[in-house]
C-alpha cells in the first residue's frame, strides 16, 4: 500500500511480471478495510500515507489473529523509524528508492517463508505444550488460542524448529528479522519477554550472553 499513485502503478506491474496477483489500497484504513475480506500473503507498506499512517497498521495487524508478513517501503531514512517499524512487526524495511532485484529476493524470501506446506505433518509445530500451524498462523497453548504478532509467531516458529539448540542473537536478527546487522536495541529480548507474557512462561530458557533455547521436546 501506498499514496503515491506512480508507485502504486509501479509496484503493481513489476509484481504482476513476477507472477504475483496484486491488490492495492491508497491509505492504511482501506488497507486494513481490504484485509476484513480478502487474505493475502505478503505486505508492503510504506510509513508516510494519510487518514492512517503504516506505523498505525502495524499496531492495528498486532491485534488480529493471523496477519500476513509486511515488508515496509519508505523514503524515512531514520534509523528509530526503520526500529520501530520492526519492533511493531514488519519483518523487513527497505529504503526509496530501491533496487527492484533486491525488492523481489525481499519478496520472494518472505513469501516462501509464510507460504503454505501442502503435507500435514509439515503444517504443525507442536512441542512443550504449544502448538503453531504455520499455514493458518495460529498458536495454541494448552488448546487456548494466543494471538500472536507476525514478529512473534516467526521467533517462536524459529525456535521450535531449532528446539534444543542454542539460538544466537545474531542468528535470530538475521533469520527472523531479516537484519545483517545488529541495530543496536533490544529487539530480539523484547519479542522474547511479549511471548513469555503471552504464552504464560514458556519453555523458552535465556543462555546469558548467547541467545535462547526452546528445551522442550
Amino acid at each position: 500500500m501506498d499514496d503515491e499513485p506512480r508507485v502504486l502503478t509501479f509496484l503493481t506491474r513489476f509484481l504482476t511480471d513476477e507472477g504475483h496477483r496484486v491488490v492495492t489500497a491508497s491509505n492504511g484504513r482501506t488497507a486494513l478495510e481490504t484485509l476484513d475480506v480478502q487474505a493475502v500473503n505478503m505486505m508492503l507498506l510504506d510509513l508516510m500515507m494519510p487518514r492512517f499512517g503504516g506505523l498505525q497498521v502495524l499496531d492495528a495487524l498486532r491485534t488480529r489473529p493471523a496477519t500476513p508478513p509486511v515488508i515496509v517501503l519508505s523514503a524515512v531514512s531514520d534509523v528509530g523509524a526503520r526500529v520501530q517499524a520492526l519492533d511493531r512487526g514488519a519483518v523487513d524495511f527497505v529504503g526509496k528508492p530501491f533496487h527492484v532485484a533486491e525488492l523481489t529476493a525481499r519478496v520472494r524470501r518472505h513469501i516462501d517463508v509464510a507460504a503454505p506446506v501442502d503435507r500435514t505433518d509439515q503444517r504443525f509445530l507442536s512441542a512443550g505444550g504449544v502448538t503453531l500451524d504455520l499455514d493458518r498462523r495460529r498458536a495454541q497453548v494448552q488448546e487456548r488460542d494466543v494471538v500472536l504478532s507476525a514478529r512473534e509467531f516467526g521467533l517462536l516458529a524459529h525456535l521450535m524448529r531449532r528446539r534444543g539448540d542454542v539460538c544466537g542473537r545474531d542468528e535470530l536478527l538475521h533469520d527472523v528479522w531479516g537484519l545483517d546487522f545488529d541495530p543496536g536495541t533490544n529487539l530480539v529480548e523484547v519479542c522474547v519477554r511479549r511471548l513469555r507474557n503471552k504464552l504464560m512462561d514458556p519453555p523458552i530458557e535465556t543462555v546469558r550472553g548467547v541467545g535462547y533455547c526452546f528445551y522442550a521436546q
